[in-house]
């Protein structure tokens, strides 16, 4: 049985090959599940060249430039960290599309502000970007599965719509 995501990831990769593009990942709550349902996928090395995991504010700032300012200010769930996080996987990888992910899986580290399932997601190529935050419920697992979800479908949409 494939891993959840492998549909849209198999989708994904078609609409990639299609357009000869490549696509990386900078994830933090999802701990790896976008690059796990990419690579799932046979042959995505095709279109794929990596993800990173930057669950640390440490490794956000030094991996991938997110500026120590921007996260003692916003945070790591917010709409500015996330943007910079794919701008920031977008330049390492030197990539076509980008996602990022971040937010509060649970079932601790909520507030009333941010409450558990909280999660914001930036997509970017070289030339849009869009962020958005959506609000999930259901245990840790279940949030981050819907966090991979959306991560993989938006992706999707971007890279079929873009012209």
């Amino acid at each position: 049985m494939p891993e959840f995501g492998y549909n849209l990831a198999k989708q994904l990769g078609d609409a990639l090959l299609r357009r000869g593009w490549r696509v990386t990942c900078a994830e933090s709550c999802t701990g790896g599940g976008v690059s796990s349902a990419i690579t799932a996928v046979a042959g995505s090395s095709q279109w794929f060249d990596g993800g990173v995991v930057t669950y640390s504010n440490r490794v956000k700032s030094g991996l991938l430039g997110v500026p120590d300012t921007m996260l003692e200010t916003n945070g790591a769930v917010s709409e500015a960290t996330v943007c910079a996080m794919a701008e920031g996987v977008l330049e390492l990888m030197n990539t076509d599309v980008a996602v990022a992910v971040s937010g509060i899986a649970g079932p601790d580290g909520g507030t009333q502000g941010k409450p558990v399932g909280t999660v914001w997601f930036a997509w970017c190529s070289k030339n849009s970007r869009h962020a958005e935050c959506r609000h999930f419920i259901g245990d840790r697992q279940r949030v981050r599965q819907q966090a991979v979800e959306v991560a993989l479908s938006v992706l999707l949409e971007m890279v079929t719509s873009s012209s």
